[in-house]
């Protein structure tokens, strides 16, 4: 396995925010990927470049996937996949340095090192080893942080969603990097236990934390009555007794005693000598005789008889009026405190009530039978003092509360936090030290790796020999250049470059990308690179090449690259896009149905506005590019077609339209006037054509194309919007110049149905 997918790519270059599209295929041994100047293909290549480097990209974050496994940016270091990267930073680099300098030597194993060369092949296969341990290490830490970053979201989850709150509620937000900051923190101060709550703690802390602002209760200014007074006082009525000429029949009978104190009340009242109740004579000296038994003493017992009565009455009625706070006025988490002060409040006052009940019903006792002491049998109750005094602190509590209701809340959702934290501790560490286990499995794999590496550099280095690369590479640039002009000669570690045998000056394009080429595709076959392992990739190799210098460099590429275990073509050149294409196709098994199968594979690289802002994609490469054999045959499909979309919001996203039409009239021009040279309007001027219509072309392939890139427009992309029309007159332009040329070109394009086609 090698490079599978590039899954991600954030603010690298014009990839805004590329993610791999489900429906596009893995990348193959052999991978051409199109795009024109500025779509993104150098970004890549710098990526890819990282990866050889080992080192993070600059900026940006990047995901790739690579055998087997997602590797991140950061992450690049511990990459172990030989590759090697030609694009203009290897250029400056490697074989023409900004700051002056050699070109690096090709190392091959000499003659005279046989026996250093067999201790490197076995530190290579204890390399390889390594390299196993570290996927198997790399593999495992894997694993092991996503359970623990799992575990870490499930815990905060619960938390989150037990203490989350409407209003402002830090727990609303609460996520598994404030649960890590937190069991850290807890693991490291070794606290756990103080943490945790019993289950009536947890209920009352839960019980704060969903309160809901409640107003402020009263406190109860009720006084118990002095019960040993009240007692005292009765006990000493009851043993008062009267002395008077009592009549006998009435002192034995209280009820009839009582009937008739009220009757002689009635008769004195009314002074009344007939007997009010039969109307007969009352016998002489009887209401005298009544008189005497009911005298002033016995009236006067009975007045005091009476108070006491209502007296004890009063308290009695007090302690049954006495209202109690409604338990749901309080805060739930004080239900536990406010149900045994409320039940032994009730306690006292039934205790109290029945014995001033049993005072008054004895004084009641006391009225009929006043001429003899009675004794008091009433126990006095042991009532709790403190009852109403509990009560009210319960009532402060609540108060209080009402006043931090929302540091109340917040310190209960803190407590419960931690004891949730607590709770799941162990586990935590289990999973840390897991991940801190497999770090440190990673690093020392590393470490071996790198051991060995650096083992083979040295031993590699005392066995080089490189004149004989040197020798081959000039042997390779007489056939590329066609002359034996420019020459590489060994220079200490290095080679240097000369012409006719003095240093190198003011070297062309076309000899600077041959030198770096050919230089590069020799290094392919250092002995620091395992071609069979490795991954090659190249970023327009032929840029600046004529026709003739094109197909060479096509096939030393072709020649030195077809036994590496992966090859990157990126090209923008569409001739040399034809010639790799067509080797891909030929390659054995590229016929297969199954495209996972296939050796080669092809992509583009292209770029779309998204509002202001440009964002390159990787898709599959658009089937014009692999249908037609010219891009002067692509031009025209692109641009007849968009003409004929009927669709302006596509025209208006796809703002390449202008440069392919520019490219297009360009092509035709030439091929219809080749003897007229300079700008397209000297060459259009005296064409026989709507005025109105070039002027209109003119102007939009002027003002909305950009040469051979693609660049920031700082037009109004919605001017774009004409594009259909003027797509239109350009080919009108071509079809009035050469019209069997055009209506050729419109059978390849849009071929006509045949017969028994739906149409």
């Amino acid at each position: 396995m090698t490079v599978a997918r590039i899954l991600r790519l954030r603010d690298c270059g014009v990839f805004r925010n590329f993610v791999w599209p489900n429906d596009l295929h893995d990348f193959g041994r052999f991978n051409l990927i199109y795009g024109w100047n500025g779509s993104g293909k150098t970004t890549l290549s710098r990526l890819f470049r990282d990866l050889e480097a080992r080192k993070s990209p600059k900026t940006g974050q990047a995901i790739f996937s690579i055998d087997g496994r997602d590797v991140r940016g950061e992450d690049f270091v511990e990459v172990m996949r030989p590759m090697r990267v030609f694009n203009r930073d290897f250029m400056l680099d490697s074989v023409f340095p900004v700051g002056g300098g050699d070109v690096p030597p090709i190392f091959v194993v000499g003659k005279e090192s046989i026996e250093k060369k067999k201790e490197t092949d076995s530190l290579k296969a204890g390399l390889a080893q390594a390299q196993e341990k570290l996927n198997f290490a790399q593999s495992n830490i894997q694993e092991a942080e996503k359970a623990f970053d799992m575990f870490c979201i499930d815990r905060a989850k619960v938390i989150k969603d037990t203490l989350r709150s409407s209003g402002s509620n830090p727990y609303n937000n609460y996520d598994r990097s404030n649960f890590r900051i937190r069991a850290q923190k807890m693991a490291a101060d070794g606290g756990a236990a103080i943490h945790r709550l019993s289950e009536g703690d947890q209920e009352k802390l839960l019980a704060r934390h969903l309160a809901t602002p409640k107003p402020k209760v009263k406190a109860l200014t009720y006084q118990q009555p002095a019960l040993k007074s009240l007692s005292d006082a009765v006990s000493d009525l009851l043993s008062t007794t009267v002395v008077s000429a009592a009549i006998q029949s009435l002192k034995d009978d209280p009820t009839l005693s009582a009937w008739a104190r009220q009757g002689l009340g009635l008769h004195q009242e009314r002074r009344a000598m007939k007997c009010l109740f039969c109307e007969q004579t009352m016998p002489k000296d009887r209401l005298a005789a009544l008189e005497a038994h009911f005298n002033a003493e016995y009236e006067q017992l009975m007045k005091r008889l009476d108070e006491k009565i209502t007296q004890i009455q009063a308290v009695s009625e007090a302690a049954s009026e006495l209202a109690l706070p409604n338990q749901a006025e309080l805060y739930d988490d004080l239900t536990a405190e406010y149900a045994p002060a409320d039940a032994a409040i009730h306690g006292a006052l039934d205790l109290t009530k029945r014995f001033l009940n049993s005072l008054v019903q004895v004084l009641t006792e006391k009225r009929a039978r006043a001429f003899e002491p009675i004794a008091l049998n009433v126990a006095i109750p042991e009532v709790d003092s403190g009852v109403i005094d509990r009560l009210n602190e319960v009532i402060r509590k609540h108060n209080q509360a009402c006043d931090d209701f929302q540091s109340r809340a917040n310190s209960a959702r803190e407590r419960m936090e931690a004891d949730f934290v607590a709770g799941d501790l162990d586990d935590y560490v289990r999973y840390r030290d897991a991940v801190a286990a497999g770090e440190v499995a990673v690093k020392d794999a590393v470490a071996e790796a790198e051991r060995l590496t650096g083992e083979i550099s040295l031993l590699e280095r005392e066995i080089v020999e490189h004149r004989q690369p040197a020798e081959e590479l000039n042997e390779d640039l007489c056939k590329y250049l066609g002359h034996d002009e420019l020459r590489l000669e060994i220079k200490d570690s290095g080679y240097t470059i000369k012409r006719y045998g003095v240093p190198a000056e003011a070297l062309s394009e076309g000899e600077i990308t041959a030198l770096a080429l050919l230089y590069f595709l020799k290094s392919l076959r250092d002995r620091r690179f395992d071609l069979a392992k490795g991954v090659v990739v190249l970023d327009d190799p032929v840029s600046s090449l004529d026709a003739n210098a094109l197909y060479l460099a096509f096939g030393f590429i072709r020649e030195r690259t077809k036994d590496v275990a992966q090859l990157f073509i990126f090209t923008h050149n569409f001739t040399f896009f034809r010639q790799v294409r067509n080797w891909f196709h030929h390659l054995p098994g590229q016929n297969r149905r199954d495209v996972n199968q296939r050796p080669a594979r092809f992509y583009m690289v292209d770029c779309a506005r998204d509002g202001d802002q440009r964002c390159a994609s990787i898709r599959p490469l658009d089937p014009l590019l692999e249908q037609y054999e010219s891009e002067y045959h692509y031009l025209f499909a692109r641009v007849y077609r968009a003409a004929s979309s009927g669709s302006a919001a596509e025209l208006e996203k796809n703002y390449v339209l202008p440069n392919m039409a520019r490219r297009l009239m360009e092509t035709f021009l030439a091929f219809r006037q080749p003897d007229i040279s300079g700008e397209l309007w000297q060459k259009v001027k005296d064409v026989n054509f709507d005025e109105a219509k070039k002027v209109r072309i003119l102007r939009f392939l002027h003002t909305h194309s950009h040469g051979d890139a693609v660049g920031e427009p700082e037009h109004d992309p919605f001017v774009l919007g004409e594009a259909e029309s003027v797509l239109k007159d350009l080919l009108d332009f071509i079809k009035s110049q050469d019209p069997k040329h055009f209506d050729a070109m419109v059978k390849l394009v849009n071929p006509p149905a045949t017969e028994g086609d739906d149409g």
